[in-house]
């Protein structure tokens, strides 16, 4: 009985389970078929073929649909497939690397690694740098450093959003190309 024990964990009810007296049927196509005692809504269910289904044990009557319930459950389940698929697409981590005016070619070389790989995972990055001091005065400079980046991850990356300077900190966030 592995239908009655996953239709009990989602509180619904599938023929002999029902103990309503009566029950309001709806049927396969969704027209309504009235009030009808719980014996006689079992023979329709039969008759079509399909499974009687409580929607919904509260109403007065509790309220029943004639359908298959194996579909029912396949069809739920693709759905919610499909929504944890829809969310972690929108849920996508955004990770950040920071870098500064005068890095050093190897640490710059380290970052871009990491960053290429964290794209790869189909993950967006923020590149961004902290001006100190100074160096505020030759923003032009961090600006080229960040387009330097970005021109290295071109084939893997798009810009997003282009150097943008916010207070003492310039970023640039890219987002990996789709395949189709």
């Amino acid at each position: 009985m592995e239908v009655s024990s996953i239709a009990r964990e989602r509180d619904l009810y599938i023929n002999e389970q029902i103990r309503a007296k009566e029950v309001m049927v709806i049927g396969p196509s969704g027209e309504q078929l009235g009030v009808k005692s719980i014996k006689d809504a079992l023979t329709l269910a039969n008759y079509a073929g399909f499974d009687l289904v409580l929607m919904n044990p509260g109403g007065k009557p509790p309220v029943c649909k004639i359908m298959d319930y194996n579909r029912y459950k396949y069809e739920n389940k693709k759905k919610q497939k499909e929504n944890l698929k829809k969310q972690r697409e929108s849920n996508l981590e955004m990770k950040e690397y920071k870098l500064s005016v005068t890095i050093d070619v190897h640490d710059f070389n380290t970052k871009l690694k990491n960053a290429i790989k964290y794209l790869e995972k189909g993950h967006k990055i923020r590149v961004s740098i902290r001006f100190k001091g100074r160096e505020i005065s030759h923003a032009n400079l961090g600006k080229d450093v960040l387009m330097r980046f970005a021109d290295e991850v071109k084939e893997i990356a798009t810009i997003e959003t282009m150097p943008k300077l916010d207070g003492r900190i310039m970023f640039l966030v890219l987002a990996p190309i789709k395949e189709k």
